[in-house]
């Protein structure tokens, strides 16, 4: 619960706080200070026009404060906005201030839903997930409107709660001797791990690690660096010779979905119909020991005569505003790869959309808006949204241009390596024209594409060229 803080000290925090930010180059730290300063000019000009005080004024200054009404509605939006602010700068004498912040507002006013929020997300940047999500949890209770997904932050925190919990379970039953380590001080015990996987000795390192681990666990240090600890770990671990044990693929699936349900929870959003998200290891698994084929949209597929051995892997891939011929083109699409800009075939049922793009807010935007509910089981998320860029690093000196969405997709599937064949049908890079949609037909070939720089890499990569087929496996 808030501890009691009287406005008049939060102001006077305030005011010494700002005197602190003079001469900071920080952007989040100028913000701040432009917050702080809007916040002491409002009250000053409020301390100005305060009526003289007289016993009835007085006697209704006390009835208000005693109601919960001793902060003014513009007070109260200028400390809300001096919380925000700094909050974000996630330094410890900002954590500090906002914390004096929620005190004063809460203390003044307990059934402010705004003062509730900014609570939640600062104890979640303190490091004290389980005290956020129960000052979320107030804010819940106090509104009718959900209108900044907190409902979905609250299920995310306690999904990962819950697996960082089986995880450590997990650790300590998977090496026993690390309970002899857990109620010691657990940065003394950490560097004693440290220390002895340094000199070769790994059952030792393991044992104090571990037990470092559960030590954090069990005497509340903030959970950021508990996850910093727990990457570690798990480096070290998998970076062992020697194919990983089933427990270590256990704990690093677990530490996963720690890390997925902190960032954006577990709730499916019902504007996507319930969709499913898939991360970069979410879809090697789905993909893994399967045949594939990537179907171009060039002319040549139209007239290929290829539908029934097309058919015939495990899964069919196809591109943007793709056209269906059985007899040519096959008639199955398990994997349908689109740039955002478009949206061709979003409305056809598929199992796997992956939507491609290269700006972030755009993609965001996109998706959203584009997306056919019940259309998909799986939707990528941003893991996947520019994997030549993103995820293989390709800088705009190593690849000028905007990679396709046919070679973002293949470039993926030859990273991942997971699939015995991967094949390509009809890839010409557009020398024999484009086959597409009929609407779609109207658009030009673009030339914002270095279709030669990726023929050049495909087939730098080919094991075998038959008529229309290329092969990488």
């Amino acid at each position: 619960m808030p501890s009691p803080v009287t406005p008049a000290d939060c102001l006077r925090a305030c005011s010494v706080h700002s005197g602190k930010l003079v001469g900071s180059l920080d952007p989040r730290r100028l913000a701040l200070a432009e917050a702080l300063r809007q916040l002491l000019a409002v009250w000053a000009t409020q301390e100005t026009a305060a009526p003289a005080v007289t016993a009835t004024s007085l006697l209704r200054r006390t009835k208000a404060a005693a109601s919960g009404g001793g902060i003014s509605n513009e007070v109260l939006d200028a400390l809300l906005g001096v919380g925000n602010k700094a909050v974000v700068c996630g330094y410890d004498d900002e954590l500090n201030l906002t914390l004096l912040i929620t005190d004063a507002i809460l203390g003044q006013r307990r059934n402010s839903r705004a003062g509730w929020r900014l609570r939640g997300r600062l104890l979640e940047a303190m490091g004290l997930p389980v005290a956020a999500a129960e000052a979320y949890e107030r804010y819940l209770d106090l509104t009718k409107d959900d209108g900044f997904g907190v409902r979905a932050r609250v299920d995310g925190i306690h999904a990962s709660t819950q697996a960082r919990t089986e995880l450590l379970a997990l650790l300590q039953r998977t090496v026993p001797e690390s309970t002899r380590f857990a109620d010691a001080a657990a940065t003394d015990v950490w560097a004693e791990g440290l220390a002895a996987h340094a000199v070769g000795d790994q059952s030792g390192a393991q044992a104090r690690l571990v037990g470092a681990l559960l030590a954090m666990d069990r005497q509340g240090v903030p959970e950021q660096e508990i996850q910093e600890a727990l990457a570690h770990y798990l480096d070290l671990a998998t970076a062992l010779p020697g194919r990983p044990a089933p427990e270590l693929t256990q704990a690093l699936a677990l530490y996963a979905d720690t890390r997925r349900n902190r960032m954006r929870g577990p709730v499916p959003d019902p504007l996507f119909g319930g969709v499913q998200w898939l991360s970069l290891g979410e879809f090697r698994n789905r993909i893994a020991g399967r045949s594939i084929c990537l179907v171009a949209n060039s002319g040549k597929v139209g007239e290929s005569g290829l539908g029934t051995d097309i058919d015939g892997y495990d899964l069919v891939v196809r591109f943007n505003s793709y056209r269906i011929d059985a007899a040519h083109t096959g008639k199955k699409t398990d994997i349908h790869v689109s740039i955002h800009k478009h949206a061709y075939n979003w409305e056809q049922p598929v199992d796997i959309r992956l939507v491609f793009g290269g700006s972030s807010p755009d993609w965001k935007h996109s998706v959203r808006n584009k997306l056919v509910p019940g259309a998909q089981t799986y939707v990528n998320d941003e893991s996947l949204r520019w994997p030549v860029r993103n995820i293989g690093g390709w800088t705009q000196e190593q690849f000028a241009a905007i990679p396709t969405s046919g070679f973002n997709m293949l470039w993926l599937l030859d990273f991942l390596d997971v699939s015995p064949t991967l094949d390509l049908i009809g890839f010409d890079f557009y020398e024999s024209g484009a086959y597409r949609l009929p609407e779609a037909m109207k658009l030009a070939i673009t030339n914002v594409h270095e279709y030669g720089s990726e023929k050049a890499w495909v087939m730098e990569r080919a094991q075998s060229v038959s008529g229309m087929r290329i092969s990488l496996r």
